[in-house]
């Protein structure tokens, strides 16, 4: 409970841990009552807490320290959350919406919030793909890790030629387990994408193959050329990711955009296309091909390999890479 008096205090006088601050407030908003609602707000805010400790986040451990732009971050990381199959919008709607109240119940007041959760998600029940992806000219690609290596940020262009190879995500490309991978490349002629990846998906219990050709084996072999002393990916042993982010990855996003490509996830979206046209031999639906139209089964196939390939568990997400059935 509050202390009378003390609501200037860490976390508005709620204790010392976000995590801990969040439900008490929640309890004397409710008055000790509407046990269901305090769990369901709680349990929410608990998964914004994580992320706020995240490598992701903030790293925020006092509720003064939250502002709307907070707010907004988080918003931004569900929106990519729910676009990579990792939440339902609804889930991600909700867990705003508790933020909302819960910093409300801490603050006594409604200064800091979103004033419209599905507004700040940006989305729509169905998330369709309706720009065709950045990067998938390869010569566009090659200039950009010519750049960005002019600029010594050779860790970045790996980062580059591994997403548009292998369909990583950033922190795969990161993280990679670079001397496996390329030891399964020569042993099975595939390479098992495992490190950094989302929603707990690694191990046996979720194989993500992806058979090897001239481009990984590239990609691989110049990642393991940047990747620093005594590290197996493109982290240094002593570095941060957070750090890494900040000193390396936010540069270069600079150069992504003096070359038109408006981020890494970009790359992954042009990996997806290639994969499609390579299963069905039509373009992918976003680059003006209608094989859905033509063969359903083929689509549908080409739809559950990119699906499987990109470590999502639901099909329906391609769209979001591909387009639509059209």
């Amino acid at each position: 409970m509050a202390l009378v008096g003390k609501r200037d205090g860490r976390n508005f006088g709620y204790g010392r841990q976000l995590s801990y601050a969040g439900p008490q407030a929640l309890k004397d908003m409710f008055g000790g009552g509407h046990y269901g609602t305090v769990k369901a707000h709680s349990d929410r805010w608990q998964a914004f807490v994580r992320w706020c400790r995240s490598e992701d986040g903030p790293g925020f451990n006092d509720a003064r320290q939250i502002d709307r732009q907070t707010l907004l971050d988080y918003a931004g990381y569900l929106r990519q959350q729910v676009e990579q199959g990792e939440l339902s919008i609804a889930t991600a709607q909700n867990r705003l919406s508790s933020v909302n109240r819960t910093m409300a119940a801490l603050r006594g007041d409604q200064y800091v919030k979103v004033s419209s959760p599905s507004k700040a998600l940006g989305l729509q029940r169905t998330t369709v793909r309706t720009a065709t992806p950045q990067g998938q000219d390869r010569e566009q690609v090659k200039r950009i890790v010519e750049a960005l290596c002019e600029h010594q940020l050779p860790r970045a262009a790996a980062i580059v030629q591994l997403a548009r190879a292998t369909g990583m995500r950033l922190r795969e490309a990161i993280l990679a387990d670079l001397p496996r991978l390329k030891h399964e490349a020569e042993q099975y002629g595939k390479i098992n994408i495992q490190d950094g990846t989302k929603g707990g998906r690694s191990g046996v219990s979720a194989p993500r193959w992806i058979r090897e050709n001239d481009h990984i084996r590239d990609a691989l072999r110049f990642a393991e050329k940047v990747s620093p002393d005594d590290s197996r990916n493109l982290l240094a042993p002593n570095e941060r990711y957070l750090d890494f982010l900040q000193g390396i990855v936010g540069p270069a996003r600079d150069i992504l955009h003096q070359y038109n490509l408006k981020g890494f996830h970009e790359l992954r979206a042009a990996y997806a296309c290639e994969r499609y046209e390579q299963i069905t031999h039509h373009p992918a639906p976003i680059n003006g091909g209608h094989c859905y139209q033509l063969n359903r089964h083929l689509d549908q196939e080409a739809r559950v390999q990119i699906s499987y390939e990109l470590g999502h568990g639901r099909i329906g997400v391609v769209s979001a890479y591909i387009g639509g059935r059209a």
